[in-house]
């Protein structure tokens, strides 16, 4: 059994697959509290489903795309097992996770996105940057930059990177409200930084909405 707080179709708004049709789902409960988290309804709310429950209300959606995430996906010791059975069905799985804990848990075929957290998030000292070790050629990186200060931080933190990473797999995206994407684009032009310069898509497109996109 898992405890899901909510599955739905929508755009996928962030990662190398922003723009394409995607089914979410979200699990509940995260280890971390975020000074911007904006699914805070997930840290307790939900309904307990087996991993047969979840395949068939994925299946009524025209979509082959999954993404997987929370709240943290991996407090729920049962998240691996879900992945696995979503891969054996065909499914591209993409899983989004805050980088606190050990992604060799997950198949490696899942496309494993790691949200490492920058100080203006108050949960940095919760990184395991071990997991930059652990990635591998499918996987993303995510910073949330909400200063300057963070976007040194990230700065620093990629160069660090496996040499296998690509640049364009570090997505550098500014936190909604709080920085003006202008500033981390110019930051980013001139660095010279080969990374993405990233906005989410589905805070564009459903402006004020907080659920289920």
């Amino acid at each position: 059994m898992l405890k899901i707080n909510e599955i739905f179709y929508s755009i996928q708004g962030e990662s190398l697959h922003a723009g394409l049709a995607c089914v979410f789902i979200r699990l509940t409960g995260c280890n971390l509290r975020c000074i911007w988290c904006d699914t805070r309804y997930a840290y307790t709310e939900g309904l307990d489903m087996t991993i047969g429950d979840i395949l068939d209300a994925i299946s009524v959606y025209p979509c082959r795309l999954i993404g997987v995430t929370g709240g943290e996906p991996l407090v729920q010791a049962e998240t691996p097992e879900l992945i696995h059975c979503l891969l054996a069905q065909g499914y591209t799985v993409l899983m989004e996770t805050n980088g606190s804990l050990d992604i060799d848990r997950v198949d490696r075929r899942c496309v494993r996105i790691i949200d490492v957290k920058c100080p203006s998030s108050g949960q940095d000292r919760h990184n395991d940057l071990s997991n930059l070790n652990r990635v591998s050629e499918l996987d993303q990186l995510k910073f949330v930059i909400a200063s300057r200060a963070d976007y040194e931080f990230a700065r620093d933190v990629i160069e660090n990177k496996p040499a296998w990473m690509r640049d364009d797999h570090i997505l550098f995206s500014p936190a909604n409200s709080l920085l003006n994407p202008e500033y981390l684009a110019k930051w980013i032009l001139d660095d010279g930084l080969g990374i993405r310069f990233h906005l989410q898509l589905h805070k564009i497109i459903w402006p004020g909405v907080d659920r289920g996109v």
